[in-house]
């Protein structure tokens, strides 16, 4: 089998891992080139997966006109991502691009109308949720009828301090480099629960904000119960700034929200930066079923709302050497599939504009205090991909 050649546009900490994964699936995947000015992934590569970069190019144009390749891998931070997909259609490569596939609605009505010209290469975006065998025993039981009509859906992502405290360090801190909290960090979760709601939201409402990670808690204890130093233990990456409490983060470090899908499915969020019992769970209530699926312990929960039985219960092994449980690992699988076979990627380009754009509605909702009308922006998507709705 013929390896497959790479070329990386932004060499950061995630995109490392995920060529990680690669490798572990597929050992003969190279790494042929990469352009970064600041390579923070370059030492996870070396050390971690034992990975050779490739030659370091001045900028994406001087990369991409070393090819050809195989594939190209945009991991640079959200706000470049519009810009490197630019570059990349022009190469004619298929495209692996980290989520959020662009940082604002702008972007999204932008990259729609590029996609609708038809002649991009293909684009598979990274909402590694997508891949996960928990999430996709979710979807096939829902799609089968199992719980019947969906009515409301309660879900959460509660992160515990460390990982809390990275997002505050991390380039993710500020609006103009990566979005809100909630499109960076959850935008896998809005993705599939607008998949299992069947529908794009309606209208929308949010509140949040910064009650952790600010100077007036500066003084808060810095050492966990056993004497190990917290709020530290993971390198603030490109633009890190050197204390969570400090630095001069400007998105939510919490916050909830409220959906009201257009098929009159119903959603709240709760999403929280540092918390004690790290969960990620969503609750899925139907008209003859319900489920409750938990990422954190790997487990799926079901029965049918008139079973007088003991729930249905399904468990996955956690991984400990994947991020993501495991579904680093299966997307790279799903990925090769997609590349070598012509198999399906799980998530679509328009699906996860959609995804996006959902957060930035609810994001919009929280600035202004106001329950938010989706229908124009809406309109203004299917505008961009040239779609003709009757009425």
């Amino acid at each position: 089998m013929t390896a497959l050649r790479i070329a990386v546009i932004g060499l950061g900490q995630r995109i490392a891992h995920v060529l990680g994964a690669l490798k572990d699936v597929e050992p003969g995947v190279a790494v042929a080139g990469y352009s970064d000015p600041t390579p923070v992934g370059l030492p996870i590569l070396a050390d971690k997966f034992d990975i050779d970069p490739g030659l370091a190019h001045a900028d994406e144009k001087a990369l991409l006109d070393a090819g050809p390749f195989d594939l190209v891998m945009i991991g640079s931070p959200n706000h470049l991502h519009y810009a490197h997909l630019l570059s990349a259609f022009e190469a004619g490569t298929p495209i692996f691009c980290e989520k959020p596939v662009v940082r604002d609605d702008t972007q999204s009505f932008a990259l729609a109308r590029r996609l609708a010209r038809g002649d991009t290469p293909p684009l598979f975006v990274g909402l590694v949720m997508r891949s996960v065998p928990l999430v996709r025993e979710v979807l096939r039981h829902i799609d089968g009828g199992a719980l019947g009509q969906i009515v409301s859906i309660d879900a959460t992502e509660h992160l515990p301090p460390e990982h809390g405290a990275y997002l505050a360090r991390n380039w993710r801190r500020k609006t103009e480099w990566g979005g809100s909290f909630l499109l960076d960090k959850v935008c896998h979760d809005f993705d599939i629960l607008g998949r299992i709601a069947g529908a794009r939201p309606a209208r929308v409402a949010s509140f949040g904000g910064r009650r952790i990670f600010t100077p007036a808690r500066a003084d808060a204890p810095r050492t966990y119960r056993d004497g190990s130093a917290a709020y530290a233990r993971i390198g603030g990456g490109w633009m890190g700034a050197n204390d969570a409490f400090h630095s001069d983060m400007d998105v939510t470090d919490h916050q909830v929200a409220l959906v009201e899908y257009e098929n009159g499915v119903r959603l709240s969020f709760h999403a929280n930066s540092h918390v004690g019992l790290m969960e990620r769970r969503w609750y899925v209530a139907g008209t003859e079923g319900t489920l409750i699926a938990d990422h954190v312990r790997g487990t799926v929960m079901m029965r049918r709302v008139l079973d007088t039985k003991k729930p249905e219960r399904l468990a996955w092994a956690h991984d400990p050497n994947d991020q993501h449980g495991g579904a680093d690992h299966a997307m790279a699988r799903d990925l090769l599939a997609t590349l070598r076979d012509g198999a399906p990627f799980p998530v679509t380009p328009d699906e996860s504009l959609r995804a996006g754009l959902t957060i930035m509605a609810i994001d919009r909702a929280m600035e202004t205090g106001a329950v938010v009308d989706c229908a124009p922006m809406w309109a203004d998507y299917d505008a961009a991909w040239g779609r003709i709705l009757m009425v």
